[in-house]
């Protein structure tokens, strides 16, 4: 179907649809897979490319899909029950994908850093890095011990690419090295471009000579190296370029104008132009108190002309109102009222965009804008079963720490509730450097289609809001990561939008250990509390557990938790399981490896005699996160009884006290 573009806000101006409430969502829609994923479009625009998963979820198929619909769709299989993604074209008929695999508690499809690629047709498919062991009868071909994934497309050598390879740990070390190959996606010889001794993310000018290198040191701190011009070697960058780090950089054909996201003081990185030759940078955008969150480049090496912004409200920003890729985007804005627009890839010639389309409502629709006939032509919605019209709103919201820090969040309600809600405290995982943002939430919208409002904080240590903000949660997981969930319920009962006799708490993770350590700071807040894959026992975290299996995560967890016994203890709620007075589900993955079973059955037995009401659901074949869809339906399923029982319809508790809730001292 075509549409003119700039006309769609008129042509829709006048339908009103009624909120369609009295109709119950299946549970079953908020677990299936998404129709497809990673699209892309073809240098010549007459194809797309997009991973569609099986009926049976077990492997995802490469569909070329013609835009013209002169042929039929060309499915791709590389491997039977492999997932494929991170899609790159490499020419006009020679695609390059990642082999992946589904990880819990992620919506997208996560590479193995093992590349493919094949023709159009199918044919030609050659494995370009991955380890291929022996068969006993045959060599396998490939023996690349390490992560391998596309850094750039060499536009002027159709086929060819720069690849970044890094060595396994458990082969190389823990300084193990990054190799940038040259490979011909065609036939697969490769050439070595650039080495650094430890791993190192490159950016590249337009010719892809490599002119910034980004390695960090044993704290993790960025360390940054670039070449002022293409001949040059490669020098520290001064700290009056970048006083902390540098990246997301794209250049100007002359080669030394570039554009890149920087920070001096570990603020959020703001916008700049920069003489690479003269080392003189321009601001162009940035906010002191929110990251940038997506860049918008004009074209498919084009340079910026804008950037998001999505740690509180949705924003776009644009640095010249006028330019045509500004008036371009800001036309789809319109067009597609109420929804934000991702430009996601370009044509060889710019003529052709595929952008997506999505709200809080809606998951992404991805389209095809022609700007020569300035018509779109729709490709396709990733869950077509979610109507807008059916789902709850999210609104960003704003309140204050006790210590008096400004913290963002996001509460989602159905439309027509009116009053102080239900209300269910998602903290996310992580716990450091995670965000929520502005968008479809399949939790959060499964929990709203069941009568619950859903609150999510941005507390200290999360993500969007630049380093500093990001190191204020270190050693703060039971204290002031605390405060800031407790402050943010007080803000919803405060403003009317939470019932503070019925509100419980649930997360994943880091989530489903602040939904325990929660009501013990806090007891006279929640009414139940559910722990999904939680990390339940700080001492024990640093010594069982895949991050304890290398030395720099020994190192991080010193950093992060820190290592003093006492208050490990007094901040894990596993060793205060007493002190919880509200019932508790515990779920769990038996294959989890950041919290092993032994320590979930131990958790579970101090509950028992503790008195404590504990409900376990413990999956075979599951790990940190449920990723079969049956599993996260009974998994949903359950978490809405045990919401009903508490804190449903007809659960009205005795009055809540009016003050502001106190913490309680752990010693």
């Amino acid at each position: 179907m075509s549409i003119n573009a700039w006309k769609w806000a008129a042509l829709l101006g006048g339908l009103v649809v009624a909120p369609a409430w009295a109709q119950v969502i299946p549970v079953e829609d908020f677990s299936k897979d998404y129709e497809f994923s990673d699209v892309s479009i073809s240098p010549d625009g007459k194809y797309v490319a997009m991973g569609v998963p099986a009926a049976n979820g077990t492997e995802t198929q490469l569909q070329i899909v013609p835009l013209d619909g002169s042929a039929s769709v060309q499915a791709l299989r590389f491997t039977k029950q492999q997932h494929v993604t991170d899609i790159v074209w490499a020419s006009d008929e020679q695609i390059v994908v990642s082999r992946a695999e589904k990880e819990p508690l992620r919506e997208q499809l996560v590479s193995r850093g093992e590349l493919m690629s094949s023709d159009i047709r199918g044919k030609n498919q050659e494995v370009l890095f991955a380890y291929i062991p022996d068969d006993g009868i045959r060599a396998g071909r490939r023996k690349d011990q390490g992560f391998a994934e596309v850094d750039m497309v060499l536009r002027n050598e159709p086929g060819s690419l720069l690849v970044n390879f890094t060595c396994w740990r458990s082969v190389c070390g823990e300084e193990n090295p990054t190799v940038i190959y040259k490979v011909d996606a065609r036939t697969g010889s490769r050439k070595e471009v650039e080495r650094s001794p430890q791993p190192a993310v490159f950016w590249y000018d337009r010719t892809g000579r490599a002119r910034l290198r980004k390695t960090t040191d044993k704290e993790d701190n960025p360390v940054l190296f670039y070449r002022p011009t293409a001949a040059s070697d490669w020098e520290s960058v001064p700290k009056t370029l970048a006083g902390f780090t540098f990246g997301g950089v794209s250049f100007e054909a002359d080669g030394n104008t570039a554009y890149g996201v920087i920070s001096d003081n570990r603020e959020p990185g703001k916008m700049y132009r920069v003489d690479f030759a003269s080392g003189t940078r321009t601001l162009l955008a940035g906010r002191d108190d929110v990251q940038i969150g997506q860049v918008l480049r004009a074209g498919r090496d084009g340079v910026p002309f804008g950037v998001t912004y999505d740690a509180d409200k949705p924003s776009v920003r644009y640095f010249d109102n006028g330019s045509e890729w500004a008036k371009l985007h800001s036309g789809l804005l319109k067009a597609f009222s109420g929804k934000m627009i991702t430009l996601v890839d370009f044509s060889g010639d710019n003529r052709k965009v595929l952008f997506g389309a999505w709200s809080d409502r809606v998951p992404p629709a991805y389209y095809v804008l022609d700007r020569d006939t300035n018509k779109v032509q729709m490709i396709g919605e990733v869950a077509p079963w979610f109507k807008a019209e059916s789902m709850a709103t999210t609104r960003p919201i704003e309140f204050t720490a006790p210590d008096g820090l400004k913290l963002f969040g996001f509460y989602t309600s159905r439309s027509n509730a009116a009053g102080p809600q239900p209300m269910v405290v998602v903290p996310h995982g992580g716990p450091y450097g995670v965000y929520d943002s502005w968008g479809f939430d399949r939790d959060a919208q499964f929990l709203a289609s069941r009568g619950y409002a859903v609150l999510q904080i941005n507390f200290r240590g999360s993500g969007g809001r630049g380093d500093k903000f990001e190191k204020l949660g270190y050693r703060e997981w039971g204290g002031k990561m605390m405060d800031d969930i407790a402050a943010g319920v007080r803000w919803t009962v405060e403003n009317k939008l939470a019932d503070a006799n019925r509100i419980c708490i649930y997360g994943s993770s880091f989530g489903g250990y602040a939904a325990l350590m929660n009501p013990i700071r806090y007891p006279d807040l929640y009414k139940c509390a559910i722990g999904y894959v939680g990390v339940y026992d700080l001492k024990v975290m640093h010594e069982e557990g895949d991050i304890t299996e290398r030395k720099a995560g020994r190192r991080y967890l010193d950093r992060v938790l820190g290592n003093d016994e006492a208050t490990l203890i007094a901040n894990s709620p596993a060793r205060n399981v007493a002190k919880i007075k509200v019932p508790v589900m515990l779920v769990q993955g038996k294959l989890d490896r950041r919290v092993p079973m032994d320590q979930f059955n131990a958790l579970e037995s101090s509950f028992k005699k503790a008195g404590v009401p504990v409900e376990t659901m413990v999956v075979s074949g599951e790990g940190h996160g449920f990723v079969k869809p049956e599993n996260i339906t009974e998994l949903n399923k359950r978490v809405a009884a045990f919401l009903d029982r508490h804190i449903g319809p007809g659960t009205a508790a005795a009055p809540a006290s009016t003050s502001p809730p106190v913490a309680q001292t752990q010693n």
